[in-house]
């Protein structure tokens, strides 16, 4: 295994530029395709601020460099408020296990935010890389569910659970 390390850096103003990039038509492909620059400025307005959760630049721990970013925050998914998080690594930065480091990190992020049990992870089914994070930074796969992201666009999603409290039950 790679022996990098990340670290991650609370969401700021001059963050946009990594939305952009996120944007790209081969980093959306299994989220629905690239937003428009409207709907990304309204993305960027609601990560710097987030009131519920926190999202943050994925960031190598030597030097500093911007590889992606990950965040959680609360939503309801069926009858209860849960943590729901996300990741995206830039493609030049795929393949070194830092998705997995970051997803890692952020669980401890949102177990000390506290609040709620569980953190959750939504990735299509067919994103093969991000199913495999889940399970590898140890998520318990739950099933299938319809997802809706973005607004208006239903993807058939695989539904990982992490459970902040070490507990095993429901």
């Amino acid at each position: 295994m790679d022996t990098e390390q990340v670290r991650l850096v609370p969401w700021a103003e001059g963050d946009f530029w990594l939305l952009q990039r996120i944007n790209s038509p081969e980093m959306t492909d299994h989220l629905g395709g690239s937003e428009s620059e409207e709907k990304l400025v309204a993305r960027h307005r609601r990560y710097v601020g987030l009131s519920s959760g926190r999202m943050y630049r994925v960031t190598l721990a030597d030097g500093g460099e911007t590889v992606g970013s990950v965040g959680f925050w609360q939503r309801e998914w069926r009858d209860s408020l849960i943590w729901e998080t996300g990741w995206g690594i830039l493609p030049e930065f795929q393949g070194r296990g830092l998705a997995e480091q970051a997803a890692r990190a952020v669980v401890e992020e949102a177990r000390a935010a506290g609040g709620h049990r569980y953190l959750h992870a939504f990735p299509s089914v067919e994103h093969t890389a991000s199913n495999a994070v889940c399970r590898r930074a140890g998520f318990t796969l739950l099933g299938q569910a319809e997802f809706e992201y973005p607004k208006g666009h239903w993807i058939k999603s695989n539904d990982w659970r992490f459970d902040l409290t070490g507990g095993d039950g429901d």
